[in-house]
C-alpha cells in the first residue's frame, strides 16, 4: 500500500503522534514528501503565571523562558523525525505553527496538494498527559484530501 506520494503528517512526538509517523512512512511510495506540522497549541500563550509573577519583568523572563523551552523541544521533535524520514529515504519538510490544532491542520492542507493527511487518535482515557486534541469528527468534513486517524496503539 505504498502510493502516497506527498503526505500532511500531524505529529507532535507523543506515543500516539509516533503510531501516526510509523504509518506515514508505511503509506509512502518511493522518494516521497512527508511535510510534518506540529501545532503549538494557542493555550501557551496564556502561561504567563500571571497569578503569582505580578512583576512585568518577571512575567516576560518567564514567557521567554517558556518559548525556548518549547522551541527547544518542538526543534528536537523535528531533528528526530527528519532524521528518521531521511533514513527510509524520503524527503522531509516541516511546518511549525501556533494555534488551534484543527484549524491549523484545515489551513496547511490547503497549502499543498497533499495526497493523504495522517494523524494520530485521541489519547485515552486514563493516558496521562495534555489534552489539546483535534476535533476530529469537523476535521474530515473540511479537508479535501483524504484523512488517516491513526488508531492509539496499544501498550
Amino acid at each position: 500500500m505504498q502510493t502516497a506520494h506527498h503526505v500532511l503528517l500531524a505529529s507532535h512526538g507523543t506515543e500516539g503522534a509516533q503510531a501516526a509517523e510509523r504509518m506515514a512512512l508505511s503509506v509512502c511510495a518511493e522518494g516521497a514528501e512527508i511535510h510534518h506540522l506540529i501545532v503549538v497549541p494557542d493555550l501557551w500563550q496564556g502561561m504567563t503565571g500571571d497569578d503569582w509573577l505580578n512583576n512585568g519583568s518577571t512575567r516576560d523572563t518567564y514567557r521567554r523562558y517558556l518559548e525556548s523551552e518549547l522551541g527547544r523541544e518542538v526543534d528536537q521533535e523535528c531533528e528526530r523525525l527528519r532524521k528518521e524520514i531521511e533514513t527510509q529515504g524520503l524527503r522531509y519538510s516541516k511546518e511549525i505553527v501556533v494555534g488551534k490544532p484543527d484549524e491549523c491542520l484545515i489551513k496547511a492542507s490547503k497549502s499543498g496538494q497533499y495526497d493523504l493527511v495522517v494523524m494520530g487518535s485521541p489519547r485515552p482515557k486514563g493516558k496521562k498527559g495534555l489534552r489539546s486534541r483535534m476535533a476530529t469528527k469537523s476535521l474530515a468534513g473540511a479537508l479535501a484530501t483524504p484523512l488517516l486517524v491513526v488508531p492509539y496503539p496499544n501498550d
